[in-house]
This record gives C-alpha cells, structure tokens and sequence, in this order.
C-alpha cells in the first residue's frame, strides 16, 4: 500500500503543468491557463486574406488554427537548416 507522500509524489509528477500553474497564482494572483494565445497584426495582400478565407471556409478551417499550423511547418523546416 502507497503511503500518502508516495501518492503526493506520484500526482505532482503526473501533473507538473498545474502545479507550475498554482505556484504562478501564489506568485502573482493570477491563474495561468495552460496555454495562451496571443492576438497578433500584420498586415498582408487583401487578395491573399481573401483567398484564405474563402479557402478555410470551404474547407470548414479556422484560419487562425491554418495560419498556425503553417507558421509551425515553416519554423519546422527552416530550424533545420539554420543548425
């Protein structure tokens, strides 16, 4: 049978990401989500963003979600190279 501190033990390793998340909350005051999303400008071809949309519409993709993924592919790709 565990003893309470191996149990202890075995739920914080299993859930460091909360536990980070409570520690940032008595730092601060404020409970991190697991992950953010960070709201972002550029400005690009109006006939481009079109074509994306119309795109991601008919396809039933969130842009932002596509736009991501792409930016994800392409950090992917180019991290290889510049290493």
């Amino acid at each position: 049978m565990e003893s309470f501190a191996e149990k202890a033990k075995k739920v914080i390793n299993e859930n460091q990401e909360l536990f980070v998340a409570l520690e940032d909350l008595d730092r601060t005051g404020k409970l991190r989500k697991g992950s953010y999303k960070e709201r972002v400008n550029f400005t690009l071809d109006e006939e481009l963003v079109n074509r994306l949309r119309s795109y991601c519409k008919k396809n039933n993709i969130k842009m932002s979600n596509h736009v991501e993924g792409l930016i994800k592919e392409f950090l992917a790709k180019n991290s290889k190279i510049n290493k």
